[in-house]
């Protein structure tokens, strides 16, 4: 009991203490989470355990390391605070009915102030301001709707939504929530589909251009590369995808898009393309 004991507390220590450089608000601007490459091992025994890089330092989920290593972790909703018990066995987290569990279909989440996101971590985070949620200071104005079709979108390549994640973090006493939004990644598709049906090195003569093997011209999926650390831009403005098609109409094409939140607060919705 007092091995787990002490092995728990030096872990913890070691999460705590994996901080970014900077003033929090610089961290905040540009804060880059990818899934780490490395293995994780418990003595002599590989764990499994779902990490992301950030900034060179591995951030994983405490309920992951209280299960490998079989101590309590629980969330006080009423506290806001997360309780380690090194001499409790690990025990699953009961969600809470008022929780909200991000839609995975692709379909558009307006947050409120007041919603309470299951995050992937086994946490709960709650949203307590969305005045600035689709009003950015330098937007012209609302996003609108996602864009229509101006070409036969089914010629290009179909890639599949990811998981609508829920990353939580807290970075330099800052706690940040990044929400995958597959539904700004879907206006993120459409657009750039529309840009290849107007640009002639990827549709020609009525037809999307394809490789000599028959697949789609552009490969493109809706995730970042683990190994690029890729900012993002905001707020919304297609001519940036237009733009970046002009500048290189071929290979293989990543976006994405996350709602970030600082202290609860929403701060904006961020773009990414590479």
């Amino acid at each position: 009991m007092k091995q787990r004991t002490n092995m728990a507390l030096v872990l913890l220590g070691f999460l705590t203490g994996a901080v970014l450089s900077g003033p929090a608000s610089q961290a905040m601007a540009g804060l880059m989470a990818n899934p780490s490459s490395q293995s994780f091992y418990l003595e002599d025994r590989m764990i499994d355990l779902e990490a992301y890089s950030i900034n060179g330092s591995n951030y994983v989920k405490l309920r992951d390391v209280g299960q490998a290593m079989d101590f309590g972790v629980d969330y006080d909703a009423g506290t806001n605070s997360v309780i380690i018990s090194p001499d409790k066995p690990y025990a699953e987290e009961v969600k809470s009915d008022s929780s909200i569990t991000i839609p995975q279909d692709g379909s558009r989440y307006a947050p409120q102030a007041g919603d309470v996101i299951l995050c992937d971590d086994g946490t709960s985070y709650t949203i307590t301001d969305v005045s600035r949620y689709d009003k950015n200071y330098f937007a012209s104005g609302p996003v609108g709707e996602l864009p229509a079709s101006t070409c036969d979108w089914s010629q290009f390549d179909q890639p599949e939504l990811p998981k609508a994640e829920a990353r939580h973090f807290n970075v330099e006493g800052v706690d940040y929530l990044f929400v995958r939004n597959l539904y700004e990644t879907r206006r993120m598709l459409y657009t750039l589909y529309n840009a290849m049906g107007a640009n002639s090195s990827t549709w020609q003569n009525g037809q999307a251009v394809r490789r000599s093997d028959g697949t789609p011209w552009l490969h493109i999926q809706l995730t970042m590369p683990e190994s690029e650390s890729v900012p993002g831009f905001w707020p919304w403005k297609p001519e940036v995808v237009t733009k970046a098609l002009d500048a290189c109409p071929c290979g293989d094409w990543h976006l994405e898009v996350w709602d970030v939140y600082a202290d609860g607060v929403f701060q904006r919705t961020e773009y990414k393309i590479f």
